[in-house]
């Protein structure tokens, strides 16, 4: 309650600040809930694998990793799949979150055929979660759509649907996370280019497969876990043509415009390019560029 009093007025000050619409009540009708409470007096704490928490008392638990600090807050969700989760706010020394990577530099490309292309000439195949599963996960959504509304047959089938999609986000999130910890351990300067992805979902023949691939998370989790390894995330222009440009001598080719395109040679200096790995090349020359006239 105190947790849900310390919201209202967040809410409300963030309405007269123009900062947010009139608050709304939580809707009790979404089958993902939660709360979130204070650590006030000790009263969250972990003993051996249980959690005490507030009102609640001692809960078994699976704890996924350590840590060290102060907890401040705990948020207790229920997710559409029936699982619980317990997610820990806790004050850390920011030194001691801080890892060395290798110092290196790189520059990638994302696409769709491709889930990257990097400088050094690496490529990775883009993993089509949503794709491998989409089968599966319409045979349930028949299956739910002729159960009785408010039936126990219908409450089974809506959770399995819920843990199709939850198995889907799950496989998805753990190969953008192992991805980006390998990225930030091994460079220092880690270069990509700036995408509009909320623009490019308005095209419906594209928007899916979009979707599926999550750039923009991908960029935000090289974006903090950059920080934690004492590097950084380098972004170029939108409109910056680097599928165009050849990345030994500078000369700008127009005709790789057309995405069919996928393998050319310079005019002017013989280099055949690989169309992902030379724009990957470009968009670490132009980071770099950039970084040096600011």
């Amino acid at each position: 309650m105190q947790q849900s009093l310390r919201d209202l007025d967040r809410a409300y000050e963030n309405f007269f600040k123009k900062r947010a619409g009139y608050p709304r009540f939580k809707s009790k009708h979404n089958h993902t809930q939660s709360y979130r409470t204070n650590n006030n007096g000790n009263s969250i704490r972990i003993v051996d694998k249980k959690i005490k928490l507030p009102k609640v008392g001692f809960v078994k638990i699976n704890q996924s990793r350590t840590f060290e600090g102060r907890i401040l807050n705990a948020t207790v969700s229920h997710t559409a799949s029936g699982k619980y989760f317990i997610s820990l706010c806790v004050e850390m020394d920011k030194e001691k979150l801080l890892h060395p990577n290798a110092g290196g530099k790189i520059g990638i490309d994302v696409g769709l055929k491709e889930f990257y292309s990097d400088s050094n000439g690496n490529t990775i195949a883009n993993p089509r979660v949503l794709k491998k599963l989409s089968k599966k996960l319409a045979r349930e959504q028949r299956k739910l759509s002729r159960k009785m509304p408010k039936s126990k047959n219908r409450k089974k089938a809506r959770i399995r649907v819920a843990k199709v999609y939850e198995h889907i986000a799950n496989i998805r999130k753990d190969f953008l996370h192992k991805l980006s910890t390998q990225l930030v351990r091994e460079n220092q300067t880690i270069a990509v280019e700036h995408l509009n992805v909320n623009g490019m979902i308005k095209d419906h023949r594209l928007a899916k497969s979009i979707s599926d691939v999550s750039w923009s998370e991908f960029f935000r989790q090289l974006e903090y876990k950059a920080e934690l390894y004492g590097g950084e995330l380098l972004k170029v222009d939108t409109f910056y043509p680097s599928s165009q440009i050849c990345s030994s001598c500078g000369y700008k080719n127009t005709k790789t415009k057309d995405l069919g395109v996928r393998e050319w040679t310079c005019p002017k200096c013989g280099v055949h390019h690989n169309r992902d790995i030379n724009a990957a090349k470009n968009i670490l020359y132009k980071s770099l560029e950039d970084k040096q006239l600011f």
